[in-house]
């Protein structure tokens, strides 16, 4: 089972991821205003809680979303598993260590390229006693941004956990709760803990990176057949750009929305000039996409949204740990939608 939530507060790299609800009737409906979200999200569903239906929210940038994170580290009581590519929140850090105080097996892994960004909270978590270690060198970047708790539900993050930008940035979450996908999770998890080698499961509905992602991003694409949406932070793989521009020639409506258009020109004008629309963001101090998603046939039986830590570059998908998820939930993916469309309504149109 997947109830996801989606989270738009949180850290961006600079060039380089289910608020539960009580059944049906929490289910809350998404602003159109431009830049807005959907109201404030609900605490993470208690150990044990089950729902046959998925529904998601999206937060608002600079609305606190944090806290939603925080509960649910929290709510671990017996184990907790963190991958993550930049963590300097405090919060966070503190939360992790009163966790491994509380008697909760705390296992974290941060990643060894952002050592600048990531030393302060590895020399707290080790002297708190939290088991903290360095990424593997196997892979350019770990990327990945996932938190699992007492191996019964996962939150896959767009973004990560860096205090400074949860005001500015597009972040979503989801918190996953299929067994098959938590235990892919925790078992890529537990190799990567002691840089063992290993293939990872695609669980019920994962991606990862560099096993399926680029594969099952281009798969989501290649599905639309009326509408098609991508946000990026980055937006250069060929193969994607490439799909992209396919789709858009066979008549599907495209949209894409980026961070810093100038530096992804020629891509933008391949998808202009094959009929698709693009806008961009590149304001320091406003709104940032940082978040990764596709969304297929919005609103149709078969709509898809693919949504994950990973951008759409080929060292992205092919070189980092990274980790995503499908989502076909009609609540889910009209939330995402509906975000979307509001955020693209306030991006610099590009040509």
């Amino acid at each position: 089972m997947i109830v996801a939530v989606l989270l738009a507060a949180g850290g961006y790299e600079l060039l380089q991821s289910h608020g539960v609800l009580s059944k049906l009737e929490s289910r809350i409906s998404a602003s159109s205003t431009p830049g807005a979200s959907a109201a404030p999200a609900q605490s993470p569903p208690a150990a044990g809680s089950s729902s046959s239906v998925a529904s998601a929210f999206v937060f608002a940038t600079g609305t606190k979303a944090e806290p939603q994170i925080y509960s649910f580290i929290n709510s671990a009581t017996k184990s907790l598993n963190m991958t993550m590519y930049e963590l300097s929140d405090t919060t966070a850090v503190n939360d992790l260590i009163a966790r491994k105080k509380a008697g909760v097996t705390v296992r974290v892994i941060l990643d060894q390229a952002e050592k600048s960004t990531n030393q302060s909270a590895y020399n707290a978590l080790q002297a708190g006693g939290v088991g903290v270690v360095w990424s593997s060198p196997t892979f350019a970047y770990t990327h990945q941004k996932t938190i699992t708790v007492d191996d019964r539900e996962s939150l896959i993050l767009t973004g990560n956990l860096t205090a400074s930008y949860y005001s500015t940035s597009r972040d979503y979450g989801v918190f996953d709760k299929d067994s098959m996908d938590v235990a892919a999770v925790t078992a890529v998890f537990d190799a990567d803990y002691t840089h063992s080698s290993v293939t990872p499961s695609d669980g019920d509905s994962l991606l990862w990176s560099p096993t399926t992602a680029q594969s099952r991003v281009l798969s989501v694409i290649n599905g639309a057949t009326k509408t098609l949406d991508v946000e990026g932070e980055e937006f250069s793989d060929a193969a994607v750009v490439n799909a992209i521009v396919a789709r858009a020639k066979a008549g599907v409506a495209v949209r894409v929305m980026v961070e810093s258009p100038s530096s992804y020109t020629s891509e933008i004008q391949k998808v202009v000039a094959a009929g698709g629309k693009v806008v961009g963001y590149s304001s320091s101090t406003g709104l940032y996409i940082h978040a990764k998603a596709v969304i297929a046939d919005a609103g149709q039986s078969d709509q898809t949204v693919e949504v994950g830590s990973m951008n759409y570059t080929a060292g992205s998908l092919e070189n980092n740990r990274e980790l995503g998820i499908i989502l076909h939930d009609g609540s889910d993916c009209s939330l995402i939608e509906t975000q979307f469309s509001a955020d693209f309504s306030g991006g610099t149109a590009q040509s």
